[in-house]
């Protein structure tokens, strides 16, 4: 496929576009162009705005001035490959709740959010795609692609403006059902520790515990005890890359088929009862409503291959640590 090379441009961010995530923006404005690509422009300083270089999580103000610098991408990019008929199904019986403001809707497990050099097709790609006529639909914020369950698209530019408002004072609360190796030391445990993210490869980013890292607090309830297990429920008050899986396995009790930070052995025996993929769900949302502000509370229950795994665990024989003698 041919490539063009663009000169230097400069944008200026409109009210529509206030309140934007930086890198955001790019994809949205350089489509074509592979995520890698973007998230390396940011890292070398060559995107500015009003002059001075941006993180990646900036979030842009009206009447600023992005510059770009020249940029080869294929001359024609053409539309996204359109999702299949199963995936229509499954994003039509996953709306949770919609009107003109916003769609919350339950992401299946293995679906990016979005594409990128990777993966032609993410969710919101295909949402695009099954609703051409939509004048506006963009992530509010985002899940792994392992990860399912509530996810939020705003449907106007003032209802994004205002629903990461929420997010930046931490008026959204997030729950999360995860399965946890092992038992919980106390029925609830608070984990705060930083998190960096580290770049290991051109397209492999994972997240460690450092003290040079971004402030991250995950608080652990345990909701049932398995033998070897523990389903509980995860509230993070950050929303940091990988935050939940990170903290498990820094506290000794990694996310049930986290195939990077997890146990392998455990991962091996669990897919004996029927676990193929990462057992970590964000089960609920409560915000207030970009336009009523009243207080709205959305849930997605766990999949049946979920509730199957938790079938063929037998309940209870988990004991605390404290309980445990030191030969065991």
């Amino acid at each position: 496929m041919a490539e063009v090379r663009s000169s230097v441009q400069h944008h200026c961010v409109n009210a529509d576009e206030e309140g934007q995530r930086i890198d955001n923006y790019l994809m949205r404005l350089l489509k074509g162009v592979p995520r890698s690509r973007i998230y390396r422009l940011l890292r070398k300083g060559e995107v500015r705005v009003n002059g001075s270089r941006a993180r990646p999580t900036r979030r842009l103000q009206a009447g600023e001035v992005v510059r770009l610098p020249p940029i080869t991408r294929p001359e024609s990019t053409g539309s996204p490959d359109a999702p299949s008929e199963r995936l229509a199904k499954r994003l039509a019986e996953g709306i949770l709740y919609e009107d003109d403001q916003l769609l919350i809707l339950d992401k299946p497990s293995g679906l990016a959010v979005h594409g990128g050099s990777s993966v032609r097709l993410g969710l919101i790609e295909a949402l695009r795609c099954l609703r051409p006529d939509a004048p506006y639909l963009e992530l509010v914020h985002r899940l792994d692609r392992e990860t399912s369950g509530c996810i939020m698209v705003a449907k106007q530019a003032a209802t994004l403006r205002e629903l990461h408002a929420q997010l930046r004072a931490g008026r959204v609360e997030k729950r999360y059902r995860t399965l946890l190796a092992g038992c919980l030391a106390n029925d609830s445990v608070t984990v705060e520790a930083p998190l960096e993210r580290l770049q290991v490869s051109f397209r492999d980013r994972q997240v460690r515990v450092s003290g040079g890292g971004r402030s991250a607090k995950t608080a652990f309830t345990a909701l049932q005890r398995y033998d070897g297990y523990t389903l509980a429920e995860a509230r993070i008050e950050t929303g940091r890359m990988h935050q939940i899986r990170v903290h498990a396995a820094h506290i000794d009790h990694p996310v049930a088929g986290d195939d990077r930070y997890g146990d392998r052995r455990r991962n091996a025996a669990l897919r004996s009862a029927g676990l193929t993929r990462l057992f970590l769900h964000a089960h609920s949302l409560e915000l207030l409503h970009p336009q009523t502000g009243k207080r709205l509370t959305v849930t997605a229950p766990m999949s049946a291959d979920l509730q199957q795994v938790l079938e063929h665990l037998p309940v209870g024989g988990c004991r605390h640590r404290s309980e445990v003698s030191d030969g065991e």
